[in-house]
């Protein structure tokens, strides 16, 4: 009795604090609007009626944003010029994401006058590690709101635009024709191209960087002569290189290296001050520690964007199917394959009966090893799908072990079973395994994730 009434006090405990902490949301959010819309007001005020009241420079600073920005403002090469030019610009980021989360704070902290937040995502806990814009307050909260309310708590004298969808051919040319320059922060090849092509069309500068594992990018496109996308990769690559960090994991800080970078490449266009990586190439390596900066292949003539003969115009843009170009979809939401009939399948739901049932089978996680370190089912036996045809014999010798085990049932066959982490490689190993003579082999749909989801809460993702 006393346990359940603790468990009680717990859950009674939980909900206040989910309670208290989306009223603080909401709170914090009303507050950065305000606070953003009265130094409008004020500013409105003192270069208008008020004007005599207040000193401004003849390049409508005011004390504020002297005092603000005072130190670009000491900078010879950038001074109150630049900060002018930084003010009067608009910047768009497309993806709130660990490239975006820093490019946007200090956008923002910097004095870009009109900020442009593109995303339709929402906070997720396995984000806090690289997207150091959100909290944990706004897990499930949108990241555009997130993002939006951070970069006003940095800075509520600009004016921070928020655009909670996903960019499509259907939007982009009314988004992105809003804006001065744009910033990729995406991670998907369809998103790439289709960004690119809409900046070509419309004329815009374009800041694209990538980052993935320990190893970051960082080029200008479309600006002063200089090439498109399109033009350095004119076909895509082939989807099994197109690799995202939620399958192949980054270091946190890597991203936001990158997109530090980015913003900084976005300044220097807007404020006009420096030399833009329009032409060249910045890769960065995060286990040495370097640097280096290549030139990149100029703006192709037989482009079929932004070449002499181009024909690409707002109408051919928005009936482009760049899914079907790329061979890749848009969504941020893992690929799920559909290889193999029903008969060679089972749910996790259905694994785990057979599991309490105590029926004689081999598990085959075809991870690679160092997910498997990460978490595992019981009893399952690690054999990396790249290495599975030469480890066959180590499959067919659990088979074996485990029948002459299961003392019930002689002669009866032992059940073989592979299992992954979404149940894509889980699905190519039964593929593999039947062309092998394994003709009872069958895969668990969904793999790990599924079983958290279905089976186990408590079982850990990643």
């Amino acid at each position: 009795m006393e346990t359940n009434g603790d468990g009680a006090d717990v859950s009674r405990i939980l909900r206040e604090l989910e309670s208290l902490k989306a009223s603080k949301r909401e709170i914090e959010h009303r507050i950065s609007v305000l606070e953003a819309q009265l130094h409008q007001k004020a500013n409105t005020v003192s270069n208008g009626s008020c004007a005599s009241m207040t000193t401004v420079d003849s390049n409508g600073l005011s004390p504020d944003m002297i005092y603000r920005y005072s130190r670009h403002l000491l900078l010879p090469s950038f001074g109150v010029q630049g900060q002018s030019n930084l003010l009067k610009s608009s910047i768009l980021v497309v993806g709130a994401g660990g490239l975006g989360s820093p490019a946007l704070l200090y956008l923002a902290a910097c004095g870009v006058g009109r900020l442009g937040i593109v995303d339709h995502d929402v906070v997720e806990l396995n984000n806090m590690h690289r997207q150091i814009i959100h909290t944990e307050a706004y897990i499930g909260q949108p990241k555009v709101r997130s993002a939006a309310a951070a970069c006003r708590s940095i800075n509520s004298t600009i004016q921070i635009v928020e655009h909670q969808e996903a960019l499509r051919t259907s939007n982009a040319l009314e988004i992105l024709s809003k804006y001065d320059i744009v910033v990729d922060a995406t991670d998907n090849a369809p998103s790439r191209y289709m960004i690119s092509d809409c900046c070509v069309v419309l004329g815009k500068p374009l800041v694209s960087g990538a980052a993935l594992g320990l190893e970051g990018q960082l080029t200008v496109y479309n600006h002063n002569g200089g090439p498109c996308y399109r033009c350095l990769f004119p076909t895509p690559p082939p989807t099994t290189a197109c690799q995202r960090c939620a399958d192949n994991g980054v270091l946190g800080v890597v991203p936001g290296i990158i997109g530090c970078l980015q913003a900084l490449e976005a300044i220097k266009i807007a404020s006009a001050i420096g030399e833009p990586l329009s032409g060249r190439m910045l890769l960065f390596d995060a286990l040495s520690g370097r640097i280096r900066v290549v030139k990149i292949r100029g703006r192709s003539l037989q482009c079929k964007v932004c070449g002499e003969n181009s024909a690409f115009t707002k109408d051919v843009f928005r009936n482009f199917d760049y899914e079907k170009f790329t061979q890749s979809p848009l969504s941020t939401l893992p690929l799920k394959l559909n290889l193999l009939p029903a008969d060679s399948r089972i749910s996790s739901t259905e694994y785990k009966e057979k599991v309490i049932k105590g029926e004689a089978h081999v598990l085959v996680d075809v991870r690679p090893g160092h997910h498997f370190e990460i978490v595992s089912l019981p009893n399952s036996i690690n054999i990396p799908l790249t290495s599975l045809e030469s480890r066959l014999p180590e499959v067919s010798s659990a088979l074996k072990e485990k029948e002459e085990q299961d003392g019930t049932n002689p002669g009866s066959g032992v059940s073989l079973y592979m299992v992954c982490r979404r149940g894509n490689d889980s699905q190519r190993a039964v593929q593999l395994l039947k062309t092998m003579g394994f003709t009872s082999a069958k895969d668990i749909i969904g793999g790990l994730e599924s079983w958290a989801r279905d089976v186990d809460p408590n079982f850990p993702t990643y």
